[in-house]
């Protein structure tokens, strides 16, 4: 009887083992919580300011030299990670001849990306709101064409002449190429039917590059640095009869030339600190008459042709062309990786 009974307890034992089994594979077992997807927020908003202390525009001062504050604020839609289209305004302080309060950016365009590759096309608008024209005499030009009452009133005492509206706009195209993280190098050009309302077409190229240190250059602290360079070309037509001379009544031919510019950045978090020398190869003569410079000044040597060319018979030169340093603070945030 012993024997049995030990032979009916392993056989209900191994029962009992092999219904445990099936219950415990019926019972549902608890899954776990798949990680939260992130949606893809197509939104962004880029802005930031700056101050500097000459602003600098293709090689030419647009502040007369002095300090100047800017700002900009760019909306932007991502269609997807590889294709971005943006809208923008921006302002800047400045000095032209015209005394216009200020320079105000209006712009849009699209950003693709393919691969290393990364594209900018779009149109520039520049507005100029509160100018003055300047003319002086009869208001009537070398052309004989009647300038109006209101150029006929003021006139610059270095006998420059300008138009009381300097709008204009550009088509653009950038393209940059990311070789590293250290390493990029780009294009531009700008295409526009008159530069600055002079009534001559305008053409900007240039090549750019830039080197990225390593982050471990100033080890923890955050800050990185950069070194930048660009060489370009500006490309003018004739301007109308506005700005034509006795030899050339119907316009002048501005004068073409080189600019180039490298400096050296230092970076944190949201801040950029730009240290840079800027030049062109224009001439003070040439540059004057491009620029209508209000601060122009007639060089003692005039009569030796120092300062007189072919578009500029007044012997007025301009240093608004030549090298100068530029220092420049700013700051670029984006409400996306910013402020969340």
């Amino acid at each position: 009887m012993g024997i049995e009974m030990k032979k009916v307890t392993l056989l209900a034992t191994a029962l009992a083992m092999v219904a445990g089994s099936a219950f415990a594979a019926d019972m549902p077992v608890k899954a776990k919580k798949a990680p939260p997807v992130v949606a893809f927020d197509p939104w962004d908003v880029a802005f930031g300011g700056a101050i500097m202390s000459d602003y600098v525009f293709r090689g030419i001062t647009q502040s007369n030299h002095k300090p100047s504050v800017s700002a900009y604020f760019e909306p932007r839609y991502n269609v997807t990670k590889d294709l971005q289209l943006y809208v923008g305004v921006a302002g800047e302080s400045i000095s032209f001849p015209n005394r216009a309060a200020a320079e105000i950016d209006i712009y849009g365009g699209i950003r693709p990306t393919f691969g290393a590759f990364a594209f900018d096309i779009g149109v520039w608008g520049y507005l100029y709101p509160g100018g003055t024209c300047y003319f002086g005499g009869t208001g009537i030009d070398n052309a004989g064409v009647d300038q109006g009452p209101g150029c006929a009133e003021k006139a610059l005492l270095n006998t420059n002449v300008i138009k009381k509206d300097l709008s204009f706009f550009e088509v653009y195209g950038k393209g940059t190429y990311t070789v590293n993280d250290n390493w990029s190098f780009g294009f531009t050009e700008y295409y526009t039917p008159s530069y600055l309302n002079s009534g001559a077409w305008g053409n900007y190229a240039s090549v750019v590059g830039k080197y990225i240190a390593p982050s471990t250059v100033f080890g923890p602290s955050g800050v990185g640095m950069y070194v930048s360079g660009e060489f370009g070309r500006q490309w003018l037509g004739t301007s109308d009869s506005f700005y034509g001379t006795v030899a050339f009544p119907n316009g002048i031919k501005y004068a073409d030339y080189n600019t180039w510019n490298i400096g050296i950045g230092f970076t944190y978090k949201v801040a950029t600190l730009d240290l840079r020398y800027s030049d062109t190869n224009l001439s003070k003569g040439d540059c004057n008459a491009f620029t209508s410079d209000f601060a122009a000044r007639g060089n003692i040597t005039a009569s030796s042709g120092t300062d007189l060319t072919a578009i500029n018979p007044s012997g007025v030169g301009s240093n608004w062309c030549g090298a100068t340093g530029i220092a420049k603070l700013s700051f670029d945030l984006t409400a996306m990786s910013n402020l969340k």
